[in-house]
């Protein structure tokens, strides 16, 4: 089982993007500010099973989702 913290940067690696800090805050910064009429898992920038793993994150409320609405919350400004 992992027990592992998960940060921005695991998320990222999960999602298989580059995970550094500087390209974490690249990519927030390319696709920020998202509208709060998108749901984060329906962002058009994510593949399709990019989006099914944020999605199922968050239904699942898996160990993922805190991290995830981290996410959320830094793209939403």
């Amino acid at each position: 089982m992992d027990t592992s913290k998960h940060t921005l940067s695991t998320l990222f690696e999960q999602l298989g993007l580059a995970s550094d800090s500087a390209a974490i805050e690249n990519f927030i910064t390319r696709y920020s500010p998202l509208p709060s009429s998108i749901a984060i898992q329906d962002a058009p920038f994510w593949s399709a099973s990019q989006a099914q793993f944020l999605e199922e994150g968050l239904e699942e409320d898996s160990d993922w989702a805190e991290i995830i609405d981290e996410l959320d919350a830094q793209m939403r400004h």
